[in-house]
């Protein structure tokens, strides 16, 4: 069955072609370093399996230009990016990868919230630019004794607890299904997500992009947190609403934040292609020139949506992708999602 990847690395290529002779899939395996997207059409539309990433954009425009296409497999949790209804009116699956890094992008909510704490980046820079070893302006806090809410409990936001908890954090947390054993497991207390706020000294949110979560932090939640609060947001960027995030910066309703994931960061990825070719009218404008903002506050750390981004990760993923093709080939698809 031709089965294009998209958006693969030399080194994920390599590893995909020895895993499919291994495993002996009945595929013909093509690899694309570039995404897919309605305006990065490829120009091989024979795929059947067509792999992606989430930063490629599978919408109806992309699968109608795919006429042969079965199977949608996404080398991802999140499965924002595929346009379910239209994959789904034409009778194709599409699978995730469920798990794959609950400890890896906990890891990275913890590196960016120490980024913070101890002010490493700026210190870094510091030292890089002037020579300067002098610390009057670099005192942090400590982690010990402060409260961090955990804003979605499923499996990375379990293993952000495990850490919290090496750190003797106390933690609460909001799930709009809470886990009681987990709780009582770990010794933390299930509160509504205004309760969470208002406790917490730090806020990771750890729950996917839905339209239940869009803006989930807005100008409305902002003031229910502390002063000197820190937000990390390793999820999606449009949980969080940028334009009130750099308001409450601004403003001093918070203390700082921590981002691997920003709204509109496939413009911020590529802004000339955007210039160039872009559709000015698809995107919000204000919410770009928002994170330019906040690339520029000393009180921001931000990532390039890397969380995810190990070698032992991405070889999860590309292993459970193999499994969910393997099983789509035997008739009988898993890690199937739905609208």
């Amino acid at each position: 069955m031709k089965t294009t990847f998209f958006g693969t690395k030399l080194w994920e290529q390599e590893y995909l072609q020895q895993k499919i002779a291994k495993r002996a899939l009945a595929v013909e395996p093509s690899f694309v370093t570039d995404i897919v997207t309605p305006d990065k059409l490829p120009q091989d539309t024979s795929a059947e399996i067509a792999c992606v990433f989430v930063d490629s954009v599978v919408s109806k425009p992309v699968i109608d230009a795919l006429p042969n296409l079965k199977f949608i497999p996404t080398r991802s949790t999140g499965y924002d990016h595929v346009d379910l209804v239209a994959a789904a009116a034409k009778n194709i699956p599409v699978s995730n990868v469920p798990s794959y890094g609950e400890n890896t992008v906990a890891e990275q909510a913890f590196a960016l919230l120490l980024s913070i704490s101890r002010k490493i980046y700026l210190a870094y820079d510091q030292i890089r630019e002037t020579g300067s070893f002098k610390f009057d302006a670099l005192q942090g806090f400590d982690l010990k004794g402060k409260t961090i809410g955990v804003i979605g409990t499923g499996r990375i936001g379990k293993h952000s607890i495990k850490i919290a908890k090496g750190f003797d954090m106390r933690v609460v947390a909001y799930d709009p299904h809470p886990n009681q054993d987990l709780a009582k497991e770990f010794n933390f207390e299930y509160m509504s997500l205004e309760d969470v706020l208002r406790a917490s000294d730090v806020v990771t949110i750890h729950v996917p992009y839905m339209p239940e979560t869009h803006h989930l932090f807005n100008e409305k939640s902002f003031p229910f947190m502390k002063k000197n609060a820190v937000l990390i947001n390793t999820s999606r960027g449009p949980v969080v609403d940028t334009q009130a995030l750099v308001m409450a910066l601004k403003n001093g309703q918070i203390g700082g934040a921590g981002l691997d994931v920003l709204e509109e960061e496939g413009v911020i990825k590529d802004e000339l292609d955007f210039i160039v070719h872009g559709h000015p009218e698809g995107h919000d404008l204000k919410t770009i020139l928002a994170n330019h903002v906040l690339f520029d506050m000393p009180n921001v750390v931000i990532t390039p949506h890397n969380a995810f981004n190990t070698r032992e990760a991405l070889q999860r993923i590309l292993d459970t992708t193999l499994d969910n093709i393997e099983a789509f080939l035997k008739g009988a698809p898993i890690n199937v999602v739905k609208k």
